[in-house]
């Protein structure tokens, strides 16, 4: 499993020009889900979602977490971003995940990200999303568990 974390000023998604779901500061995470990703995975990235520290302290040292930054979490899933880009001019997707399976652990991460902190927004799973956000930093990074 893998995210792609940005801080971000602001971030929406829209599907069929509704907007589905939006933030103010905090991360939004690209979601990608691979072959054999279980509850535990989803479990082990959301800690690291939810503890890692990318938000200034008083000093400007990156040393806040989303949580003591008062932040929102966007989730996105994106099964592009585990694609196989080693070779060739065309990515491959056979280690992502089947949809259904890919849905029903993106579906657990959305539930235990919201049990666990109350701003959370998603988009649509498997719908073509138009994810709008600013980026303040730039601060991105990937993470994987």
């Amino acid at each position: 499993m893998k995210a792609l974390i940005q801080r971000v000023r602001h971030a929406s998604v829209m599907v069929n020009e509704r907007e589905v779901g939006a933030i103010q500061h905090g991360l939004l995470a690209l979601v990608g889900i691979e072959r054999g990703d279980d509850e535990a995975a989803a479990d082990k990235l959301l800690h690291r979602l939810l503890h890692y520290r990318v938000f200034a302290d008083e000093a400007g040292r990156m040393n806040l977490n989303l949580q003591q930054a008062e932040g929102g979490l966007l989730l996105v899933s994106q099964f592009t971003l585990v694609a196989d880009t080693r070779k060739g001019l065309r990515p491959g997707f056979s280690s992502a995940a089947p949809p259904d399976e890919g849905e029903r652990i993106f579906r657990y991460l959305l539930e235990r990200a919201r049990a666990a902190w109350p701003n959370v927004a998603t988009g649509e799973y498997g719908a073509d999303m138009q994810v709008a956000l600013v980026n303040d930093g730039p601060v991105t990074f990937l993470l994987e568990s």
